[in-house]
């Protein structure tokens, strides 16, 4: 039987860390409600203000590589202690930035000590509960990952409405500092054994190189036309021979930072381009609905959020019983409900106009919920079935890396095709309004009643939202189709999904 730590107070210990891992998960959405207020309040425009969000997503992933060897280097409660701290500092920083370039420094640097802080998080949790209690303390924490987002757009949009947008990162100030104290409080006397270990470095540069030049050409390619700008070329270039040595690199390396050799696993390979694929799509979902929701419906940052909300509904109720009853069924059933239920949103979504109300936008964010409960267990159960007891902790690792990453590229494409679509759309419907159609000239001069430039302001700004909403209905359409493939994807894993190593406490949550 594991030995574990019992602190003075278990109580107090697990609230100290389930506080830390609300205030990082919320930050992951916080923000989304925010971005139009953000963008006007910083002077730049909507597709910008995601940098916000693919920032902070970036700098999380590619440090959460680096926690396998900060744990042994410093210990896991000192770790964690100063990654709370650093968080609650940066977010401070945060708070108080002037321009654009000051919060996107300070969001990726919170977004950086905020990587190791989930696993950490998770491994503390485990090792001060007893082992036959360990799933009680895994359900506590996974309640927490699934409250917390459901939680941002809400907190946010209400903070931004009713404050200013500052007070969505100084929150976490006080939050942080409590939470830090009572955990070094109640793991000091925790022993630790601290090694050396060995760093990949040439692994650790060509990920941040590759992956940070990749992220900076989805973010700025639209700004520079693209490959018409050097930058671009330069950045592109530079990218692919980064990744392209990281993958050699971390291929033949003994001890690499990112283990590519679990790809070996057919059931570790199928649940991670699942989970991979699956949680893009529903960040680009949870991304654009806010946004949506406040350029094309008028609504508040408030209202946003409550339109969002339900979406964490059947989770929290579900969440329990998937944990405890899964295992009973075909893990690969549950995952294909899951994504036919998320598709089959989108679809609805995909037919959604103008005038669509709140009760119908609320309602399909309820049903996604049901999508989102039968997820993230299922998915990550079949990811980590077929690795051995030593592999456990690197695939969960992985497979977390992974699905940052794709969740910041998602947000990035995403909000980039919402706007390159919305004008080609805008191109569409205005071909036939010129000087040379009798019956658009007819209506132009009914409706500006003798000011046409009036009238032409006025058609345009109808037209530019009609281009707008049809542009969120194609993305709503193709990411409902990518759904509907990992229905089919999922079932080339192969059972039993039972891990060969119970008692872990890594997790990709």
């Amino acid at each position: 039987m594991s030995t574990y730590f019992r602190p003075p107070n278990l109580a107090l210990t697990t609230f100290g860390l389930s506080l830390a891992t609300f205030m990082q998960v919320l930050d992951t959405t916080i923000a989304n409600v925010s971005l139009p207020t953000i963008a006007g309040n910083l002077g730049v425009s909507n597709d910008q203000s995601t940098w916000v969000i693919t920032s902070f997503a970036v700098s999380m992933a590619i440090s959460l590589p680096l926690t396998g060897f900060l744990t042994r280097r410093f210990g896991e409660v000192k770790l964690f202690v100063w990654c709370t701290l650093l968080f609650s500092l940066t977010s401070f920083m945060c708070g108080i930035s002037q321009s654009m370039g000051m919060l996107l420094l300070f969001r990726a640097l919170q977004g950086a000590v905020a990587g190791p802080m989930y696993p950490i998080t998770q491994s503390l949790m485990t090792g001060t509960y007893p082992p036959q209690h360990r799933g009680m303390a895994l359900a506590i924490l996974s309640m927490v990952t699934v409250v917390a987002p459901i939680a941002g757009p809400i907190l946010g949009g209400w903070i931004t409405d009713n404050y200013s947008w500052p007070w969505i990162f100084f929150i976490n100030v006080p939050i942080g500092i409590f939470a830090s104290t009572v955990v070094a409080a109640q793991l000091r006397e925790k022993l630790e054994k601290l090694e050396r270990p060995r760093m990949d470095y040439v692994g650790l540069v060509t990920l941040i190189v590759g992956i940070g030049a990749l992220q900076i050409v989805l973010d700025k390619g639209n700004d520079e036309d693209w490959f018409n700008s050097n930058f671009i070329i330069i950045a592109s270039i530079l990218s692919a021979i980064a990744i392209a040595v990281f993958l050699i690199w971390e291929l033949t390396d003994d001890d690499p930072i990112v283990d590519l050799k679990l790809f070996r696993h057919r059931n570790f390979t199928t649940g991670t381009m699942a989970m991979v694929l699956g949680y893009a799509a529903f960040f680009a979902i949870a991304l654009l609905i806010p946004l949506w929701l406040q350029q094309n419906l008028g609504y508040t940052a408030t209202w946003a959020g409550f339109a969002t909300a339900p979406l964490g509904i059947i989770p929290i109720l579900l969440t329990f019983f998937v944990g405890k009853y899964a295992a009973r069924m075909d893990l690969r059933l549950l995952a294909a409900a899951s994504f036919l239920v998320m598709g089959v949103t989108c679809f609805w979504r995909a037919d959604f106009f103008l005038q669509i109300d709140f009760y119908n936008v609320a309602m399909v964010q309820l049903l996604q919920g049901l999508g989102v409960a039968l997820f993230f267990m299922p998915t990550l159960t079949i990811l980590l079935s077929d690795l051995e007891s030593n592999e456990i902790a690197s695939g969960s690792g992985v497979a977390t890396f992974l699905r940052t990453m794709a969740g910041s590229f998602a947000a990035s494409i995403t909000t980039l095709m919402w706007t390159r679509r919305a004008v080609s759309h805008h191109e569409q419907l205005t071909e036939q309004i010129n000087p040379y159609n009798p019956v658009a000239q007819a209506g132009l001069e009914h409706l500006g009643q003798g000011h046409p430039q009036r009238a032409a302001t006025i058609v345009n700004n109808m037209i530019t939202q009609q281009g707008f909403q049809m542009s969120f209905n194609d993305i709503m359409y193709a990411l409902g189709w990518i759904f509907v493939a990992l229905v089919v994807v999922i079932w080339i894993a192969k059972p039993p999904f039972v891990p060969k190593a119970r008692d872990v406490g890594a997790g990709g949550h």
